[in-house]
């Protein structure tokens, strides 16, 4: 028995320009984003007199790699310190966030929880209002011992309500009915939370397990606060102290003497700084990008 292939429907005018418009809009509003981008790239590796006396292009001004040789020259070694700084606080740091996060977001998407709303509320409580700067950095310095080390780095960022609440959202997405066979069946909380919610949601877990790991790849914050010693320098903290230093040079606002006579590379450090800070993100983003982008379409509608 013979099946008729599908005959092609034959496309109207006004579905041609639509789908012409659409490509044409999307391709601007992309063109757009990485305009930006192709800048940074550009004044990175031009010279930064030209760059002082000419403005930013889109195309190096007389192409050089000088302001990378002389980051890498300089700070070669630290930078890399730096980067196993931030890579082993991004890995750890996400995995035990998402691990405490998933479970107590798991936990409020029960329904039989006691004192569900109550908790929800003081949780929610948190993100309006908060002690202030202070308190805070005394309770984590003189209570939990934060200073030179990475508990200083990954504990503050440990856990994130809004992640909880969006989470909470995937986990109620899950049928009851798989929880409660699974509680026929002998299991406990722990063993449905590890092999029936997190594997249902996977888009979910990813979703949130990346705007975990932006924070920590791109914070700064707790080093400033808490960290003096250069080892536990992460790479933004220690960028921004090449920054802050080659900006100071510049400007003036250094002693008298040979240093206030240096010549740096100000402008162009600012943007290969920036290339230097994004450029694993930017690699790794094209690989979980369907994850995130699917996973706050799904969390954005509730059932």
């Amino acid at each position: 028995m013979s099946s008729k292939a599908p005959k092609k429907v034959k496309k109207s005018g006004a579905d041609i320009a639509v789908i012409v418009f659409s490509y044409v809009f999307v391709g601007f509003i992309a063109l757009v984003c990485f305009m930006p981008l192709l800048m940074v790239v550009s004044v990175s590796l031009s010279d930064n007199t030209a760059v002082v006396q000419k403005g930013y292009s889109f195309l190096p001004r007389n192409f050089t790699t000088d302001t990378y040789l002389y980051l890498f020259a300089h700070s070669g070694l630290r930078i890399l310190k730096s980067y196993g700084v931030t890579i082993i606080v991004t890995v750890v740091g996400t995995i035990s966030a998402m691990i405490i996060t998933s479970m107590c977001a798991f936990a409020l998407s029960i329904k039989s929880l006691k004192y569900r709303n109550i908790i929800s509320y003081f949780c929610n409580f948190t993100i309006i209002f908060s002690a202030g700067l202070i308190p805070w950095y005394y309770v984590c310095v003189n209570w939990y011992g934060f200073g030179n080390n990475f508990r200083s780095l990954i504990v503050p960022q440990m856990v994130n309500v809004f992640n909880m609440f969006l989470l909470r959202t995937y986990f109620e997405q899950v049928p009851t009915s798989l929880y409660e066979s699974a509680r026929i069946d002998g299991a406990d909380y722990f063993k449905i939370w590890a092999r029936i919610a997190v594997p249902l949601t996977k888009t979910g877990m990813m979703t949130v397990g990346m705007m975990f790991a932006l924070t920590y790849w791109n914070d700064w914050w707790n080093a400033l606060m808490f960290v003096n010693d250069r080892e536990y320098f992460p790479l933004q903290y220690y960028l921004y102290n090449i920054l802050s230093n080659v900006n100071a040079i510049t400007s003036g606002r250094v002693p008298s003497g040979a240093a206030a006579n240096i010549k740096l590379p100000s402008e162009t450090v600012k943007m290969a700084v920036t290339i230097v800070t994004i450029g694993p993100i930017i690699f790794l983003y094209p690989f979980i990008q369907k994850y995130f982008v699917n996973g706050i379409m799904v969390g954005a509608v509730k059932e």
